[in-house]
């Protein structure tokens, strides 16, 4: 099943948990009270959740419940239904391919907006004190040094990380966690890979890296990472794992 075909599958399971029996002019509200006496109670209440966060992701952020609960319960006890399902198929695609053509607008607005404002404050931070900028055009400030070894690209690290955007948004914190993590230097991204070769363990560096040796034009969909972002990241290495 794929994941549109979810999504509604899990609405409509929210929607006929939450029916009121077509009581109301509505049909359904989100107000009534809702009893979890069983599993299937609680499997129907997490595919409705699940699913409302799918058609979310997927841009769908308005229905109208009472046309769709109509329309998937005629077509669950196959009566006729006011659009046969090609059609129903053409409407969806149209839909969403416009979507994604505003997402790709709205995308391409915010990246040079982004990587302007990066390249600006790149240019004011690499004059302050401390800040040592390299050849790739990543800058570092040491706040600890330490006195053991240096990791390889290949080598496997434990680190603490905080990381930020340049307005101080957090986007990733292995710190508010409370757990530092463990991965290969070589399965991150470039500034890391960079970066943290030049920490002894024991070190705190302070990185500010540039999108072009970040995540680029071409971040994770739906992140709060933009197009072109300048990240920020504290980063602790603790140790090297092999």
């Amino acid at each position: 099943m794929n994941n549109l075909k979810l999504a509604f599958v899990a609405l409509a399971t929210l929607l006929m948990v939450t029916a009121c029996n077509n009581e109301t002019e509505k049909g359904i509200t989100s107000n009534k009270k809702v009893s979890l006496t069983n599993e299937i109670d609680s499997v129907s209440y997490a595919l409705g959740v699940n699913g409302a966060s799918s058609m979310k992701s997927m841009g769908i952020t308005e229905v109208n419940y009472p046309a769709f609960l109509n329309a998937f319960q005629k077509s669950m006890e196959s009566e006729e239904v006011l659009i046969p399902e090609a059609e129903c198929n053409q409407i969806l695609q149209t839909f969403f391919q416009k979507a994604q053509m505003k997402q790709m607008e709205e995308m391409q607005a915010s990246s040079g907006d982004n990587l302007k404002e990066g390249q600006d404050f790149l240019a004011k931070n690499k004059t302050e004190e401390g800040i040592v900028e390299t050849a790739s055009g990543l800058q570092y400030k040491v706040i600890t040094m330490g006195d053991g070894a240096k990791p390889k690209a290949t080598s496997q690290v434990k680190v603490h990380y905080h990381g930020t955007l340049i307005d101080g948004t957090v986007f990733d914190s292995s710190v508010e966690r409370g757990e530092p993590i463990d991965f290969a230097l070589n399965g991150v991204i470039p500034g890391w890979t960079e970066g943290v070769q030049l920490m002894p363990v024991g070190s705190k560096f302070k990185f500010f890296i540039p999108s072009e040796i970040a995540y680029g034009a071409n971040p994770r969909p739906g992140g709060p990472i933009g197009p072109n972002m300048v990240l920020i990241f504290d980063i602790e290495l603790i140790d090297i794992l092999d």
